[in-house]
């Protein structure tokens, strides 16, 4: 990984992290802005939702801005939107600054998933754009529970302040080592195919389709996740001492999953797509199938935290080797799929709870959710073979970014 994918890497890492802090300092919030937990954790929902809208907007708005400055930009209204998060008086107040940092989400991660699958050597834009979503996978793993540490130890603000510090260093860091013009000879400036370019491009059949396997495939494995500790505690009978453990089993092969699924889809494409949701499908179906036997679930939770997250790496190669021509609207709206995925699951499992089907059959529903999105992207692969729109290799300068200085 180079110094300059590191960068944005580390960037993803702090934008995902604040995506979900929350989620551990819940209790403190509500206390001290006197509120109740569930509209504390609507917090959450609504940096998801500003994500999800934002992200496509904020993206045709700034085509003509070079990509350098623009995640520069970005990562300054992420700053400025962190800090107000920490200063924040009332709840009113925190709700915007939350928004305020969304706005900068789904425009910055697409656009550091086509920088560095520019800067990628040939055939390595797929393990480019894996080294990228490795910051969500940190998030998960290493950002919640130190930003949880320090909410609890020091007060809910210093996590805020935590992760804007964070967001410094890895802005300066981008600002240093992102070059203005691309290694492989062109400018990191995006092509001038201008907003119907763009549009046109995302609104083509087989994009729209990958992005809604997106969501089907995100939603699998967010309805499992947001439930994971009753199906642990509850269905599996571990003790809840051992839950935060078997996350970090989970956490683990999610990182794997996520290495693995770029390189494999560096290979091909259509392999890394079918061969992440085939075995995310078996894997959620094996889950279901072990309850509640609990020596198995450490192993199977590893399993299925690699199959979720081989499939980020796999669909944005995908939409971006759909989309060669003019991707980044189509990259931004696909990283706001994963947010409404992420939506989606958590009602979906809710409600499979909520018809007193069982926690246990959260994972049989997401299985089926998931073979879904494994039939559509298949229907899609015929489809784009059939009419001439198979995926393409990343282009060079020449032919996705305009040559210049991008500085």
């Amino acid at each position: 990984m180079s110094f300059a994918v590191l960068a944005l890497m580390l960037c993803v890492f702090c934008l995902g992290t604040a995506e979900v802090a929350l989620s551990g300092i819940l209790p403190e919030v509500a206390a001290d802005l006197s509120v109740s937990i569930p509209s504390a954790g609507l917090l959450v929902t609504a940096y998801a939702v500003g994500v999800a809208v934002f992200g496509p907007l904020v993206t045709l708005g700034t085509l003509k801005v070079s990509s350098r400055k623009l995640m520069l930009g970005l990562m300054g209204v992420f700053l400025v939107g962190n800090a107000l998060s920490a200063f924040a008086a009332n709840y009113e107040l925190l709700v915007g600054a939350r928004l305020l940092t969304a706005l900068s989400h789904g425009t910055f991660v697409a656009m550091a998933g086509f920088v560095a699958a520019g800067m990628a050597p040939p055939g390595k834009e797929a393990s480019a754009i894996a080294n990228i979503s490795l910051g969500f996978n940190l998030a998960n793993v290493l950002g919640v529970p130190l930003t949880t540490m320090i909410g609890q130890a020091f007060g809910w603000r210093m996590t805020f302040a935590a992760i804007t510090l964070a967001a410094v260093l890895a802005t300066g860091l981008v600002a240093w080592q992102v070059p203005r013009k691309d290694v492989r000879g062109g400018s990191t400036e995006l092509a001038a195919g201008g907003v119907k370019a763009e549009t046109r491009v995302l609104l083509r059949p087989v994009v729209l389709g990958t992005v809604l396997v997106t969501v089907l495939a995100q939603g699998s494995v967010f309805a499992v996740s947001t439930y994971i500790s009753p199906l642990l505690r509850f269905v599996a009978d571990y003790p809840a001492s051992s839950v935060s453990l078997l996350l970090l089993v989970f956490g683990a092969g999610s990182v794997c999953g996520n290495f693995l699924g770029g390189r494999v889809t560096d290979r091909s494409t259509s392999v890394g797509v079918f061969g992440s949701l085939g075995v995310l499908t078996v894997m959620l179906v094996v889950f279901w199938g072990f309850l509640p036997v609990s020596p198995a679930v450490p192993v199977v939770l590893f399993l299925f935290g690699a199959a979720g997250f081989a499939i980020i790496p796999a669909l944005q190669t995908r939409i971006l080797r759909l989309s060669a021509a003019a991707p980044i609207l189509a990259l931004s709206a696909n990283v706001s799929a994963f947010n409404l995925g992420n939506g989606f699951g958590a009602w979906m499992g809710g409600t499979v709870i909520e018809l007193q089907w069982g926690v246990r059959n959260v994972l049989l529903v997401a299985g089926a959710i998931t073979l879904v999105a494994l039939s559509l992207a298949w229907l899609i692969d015929r489809l784009s073979r059939t009419s001439g729109s198979a995926p393409v290799a990343h282009r060079t300068a020449e032919s996705e970014l305009s040559v210049g200085e991008a500085g």
